[in-house]
């Protein structure tokens, strides 16, 4: 083995393990810092690399193959950081597609593995976007994944096309100026989560518009039919546990139609302060929030 291959061979003992999960070396950046440390390969040792692999399936020739490329993943999957996605789950998808196209990799066609890779690095990373980009998948048919990544860097500085645009899109994907519109509405939509967030009680959500203004929603059924009984039977009987004096006090400060009576004016009424009321009053609501509790 040359002294080029024998340092290959010793930055891929280093690699190896994180070909399918970058982050094993500890950090991104680790990662990148070791894969671009592994030498290149001339054209002769790629020759001899691959003719080794296809005729005698051997796989130290091929993991050398691998290793010396993983600089090209990562300058390719930098292309996609704009689509939201992990850094490391991108070139994990373009390592698979690196290692299929060593797999399948002919020296003896005179295309360097680099010119080779790069189609079959793009096509599993293309795969990972689309099943990941969105819950509800954007693009389907050849012409929709063809729009789906170029589309963004065709629409000059991200504002609406007009309709010149959008036929001269057309004209030079070759795809119908129909799909090009519906494809930039995709695009321009926003992912929005189902539920709103607990520390957004009062905020927009969809799941508010499905039901029929709650009234046929079960859970809102059973939680109003539980409020509807603390607020009768539970609390009738709550306060009938009361002693006389407490049970008079909350029903008249809180359980009145009209404002109800004051501190002082109960405080009057049973010859004590207003003070002493306001003491029996929170005494009985601390005993009613027991009892309802466990009703």
């Amino acid at each position: 083995m040359t002294q080029s291959n024998q340092a290959l061979a010793l930055t891929g003992n280093q690699l190896e393990s994180a070909i399918s999960n970058p982050g094993a070396l500890g950090t991104l950046e680790a990662y990148i810092s070791a894969a671009y440390r592994a030498p290149m390969l001339t054209q002769e040792q790629e020759t001899e690399l691959g003719e080794r692999m296809r005729d005698h399936s051997d796989l130290e020739a091929a993991r050398q193959l691998i290793m010396s490329h993983l600089r090209l993943v990562i300058s390719i999957s930098r292309q996609y950081l704009g689509y939201g996605l992990a850094h490391a789950d991108l070139i994990q998808e373009g390592n698979i597609g690196l290692m299929k196209a060593v797999r399948r990799f002919d020296p003896s066609r005179g295309v360097r593995l680099v010119s080779f890779a790069i189609h079959w690095i793009k096509a599993e990373i293309h795969e990972y976007i689309i099943r990941n980009w969105r819950l509800v998948k954007v693009a389907t048919t050849k012409a929709q994944r063809k729009l789906f990544f170029n589309l963004r860097r065709m629409r000059p500085d991200g504002q609406t096309l007009d309709p010149e645009q959008v036929n001269d899109i057309a004209r030079e994907l070759n795809v119908r100026p129909k799909d090009v519109s519906e494809m930039e509405v995709r695009l321009s939509g926003r992912d929005m989560a189902f539920e709103a967030p607990v520390e957004e009680e009062d905020g927009y959500a969809p799941i508010s518009w499905l039901s029929d203004q709650g009234h046929q929603e079960p859970t809102q059924i059973l939680e109003r039919r539980e409020y509807d009984s603390l607020q009768g039977t539970g609390l009738h009987n709550a306060l009938a546990d009361l002693d006389p004096r407490s049970r008079h006090i909350v029903q008249a400060r809180w359980l009145q139609d009209d404002s109800g009576a004051t501190l002082q004016e109960l405080a009057d009424e049973y010859g004590v302060s207003a003070e002493r009321i306001r003491q029996v009053e929170a005494a009985a609501f601390k005993k009613l929030r027991g009892m309802l509790a466990s009703h």
